[in-house]
Order: structure tokens, then sequence, then C-alpha cells
């Protein structure tokens, strides 16, 4: 007779190899959409801080005037900033000069992996009808 076999059978290694794989290939998954997100929160990130500067540069830098203006801030994003008069004029008592209520909106939009991302801010700001 026999002493009990010590050691794994072929089957039993193949088993063990085919349960790690399957493990491997989900950590991975997991990993590299991890990695994914990450990149995609830094362009969101990059993204607002842009349309920030856009609408910062409203009525201070660039004249606040109804239109729309784009461009691009480097090869991945492009820019646009619209300026909108909500009221003509406004009254405001002891105002030396008549001013309007501007709604600005800068738009940031970029291609992620084939899709068309965008990020859309708006603020109001507050001018003079007249201004240069």
């Amino acid at each position: 007779m026999r002493s009990a076999c010590r050691g794994f059978s072929l089957i039993e290694v193949l088993v063990a190899f085919i349960v790690l794989s399957l493990a491997l290939s989900v950590l991975m998954r997991i990993f590299s959409g991890g990695t994914h997100n990450a990149a995609l929160a830094s362009d969101y990130s990059h993204a607002v801080l842009l349309a920030e500067t856009k609408l910062a540069a409203a009525g201070i830098e660039i004249p606040l005037q109804e239109g729309v203006a784009a461009g691009s801030a480097d090869e991945r994003y492009r820019w646009q900033t619209s300026a909108r008069k909500l009221f003509a004029e406004t009254e405001v008592p002891g105002a030396l000069i008549p001013v309007g209520l501007f709604e600005v909106e800068a738009r940031i939009m970029w291609q992620d992996g084939g899709k068309e991302r965008a990020v859309v801010l708006n603020t109001l700001r507050v001018a003079p009808i007249n201004a240069p």
C-alpha cells in the first residue's frame, strides 16, 4: 500500500492560478479606475480655476460689454465668456453714475478620452452704463 500523497495535483495548481489571475485583474481595474478619477478631478480643478480667472477679469481687465469672447488657454482647454445685460439702468441711491447689472458666464471645455467635458460658472457684475 502506498502512503498518502503529499503536495498538490496539477488541477489544484491550475485552479489556484485562475483564482489568482481573476483577483489580480479585479485589483488592476480598481487601481486604474482610481487613477483615472484622480486625473479627472485634477482636470476639473484646473478648469474651475481657469473659469474663476475669466470671471475675475470681466469688468476689471476686460471692459464689461454685452457679447461673447472665446479662446484657448493651452492646447487642451478652450474657454468662452459671455456677458448679458440684465437691466438697462439701475437707480442706486447716492450713485454718481448710472450703472447696469450684467450676468457673466465663463465656460471651460476640454476633451477627455473622446468625451467633451465642461465647467460653467456664472456671476453678476455691476458696471457703468457707458463704460469705454
